[in-house]
């Protein structure tokens, strides 16, 4: 079940098997009101697994997987409005938007896997990270920072990454130009022509079994938790000098 991330939140997705269902909960405080549904079609027993509500386009977009392919709907006329088939090489786990760029998708799945998608074009990915050896069942963006990536897998591992080439701040923080000198000012100069690092920022090996869930905070942009079939939830920051790095 997903509520609608931005409005007043009297609207819901639910998922069940082969179908999805949009709810109103306008008309009555006591029942929610179907008012859309739409229903894979194909072969087989299809199943979605996870989905996720955009909070972009006005909240009209949702994403949904089941097996190894990610869709993408509008919840206006419940249709389809691009297909991932073999988004991964195996079961596709988790989805998560960017909170800042509107056309970019993150998934997660069983090939130990986590691409970064620009749903205008699906034919590839835009980046892959191959950090974790088995499952990864979470992949979360930073709500505030969204070159901070967050996944979890049944390696027992959390992995805290900087994908910063794909983030809506790909430069860094930029400084105004009369505040340097000519010295700086080339020197700044230099640095942004440098190639942006993505880069894996810690790993966090305090779990003994799979990690089925991560989570950022919402209320502190530097917390996130870690949630493991070894019973035990995980509060974390992220290191000062990088929390640092990117507020300076």
């Amino acid at each position: 079940v997903m509520w609608e991330p931005m409005g007043d939140g009297k609207k819901i997705i639910s998922l069940a098997d082969n179908n999805i269902l949009l709810w109103d909960l306008q008309e009555s405080s006591a029942k929610a009101v179907l008012s859309s549904s739409a229903a894979l079609e194909g072969k087989g027993q299809l199943k979605f697994t996870s989905g996720r509500w955009s909070p972009h386009h006005n909240c009209t977009q949702i994403a949904t997987a089941n097996d190894t392919t990610v869709r993408g709907w509008d919840t206006r006329s419940m249709r389809q409005i691009y297909c991932i088939e073999n988004a991964h090489g195996q079961l596709v786990r988790d989805l998560d938007f960017n909170p800042n760029k509107q056309y970019y998708l993150a998934s997660c799945g069983d090939d130990c896997k986590v691409k970064f998608w620009d749903t205008r074009n699906v034919t590839e990915p835009v980046k892959t990270l191959e950090e974790h050896s088995h499952w990864v069942w979470n992949v979360r963006y930073n709500h505030s920072h969204d070159q901070l990536i967050l996944t979890g897998s049944s390696d027992s591992r959390v992995i805290l990454s900087n994908m910063v080439s794909i983030s809506s701040e790909p430069l860094g923080h930029m400084v105004d130009d009369d505040e340097l000198s000519d010295q700086e000012d080339q020197h700044q100069e230099d640095k942004i022509k440098e190639p942006l690092q993505d880069s894996v920022i810690a790993t966090y090996e305090e779990h003994e079994d799979s990690v089925y869930a991560v989570e950022w905070s919402s209320a502190d942009p530097w917390l996130f938790a870690s949630l493991s079939y070894d019973g035990r939830l995980v509060i974390n920051r992220v290191p000062r000098a990088l929390k640092y790095h990117i507020l300076l």
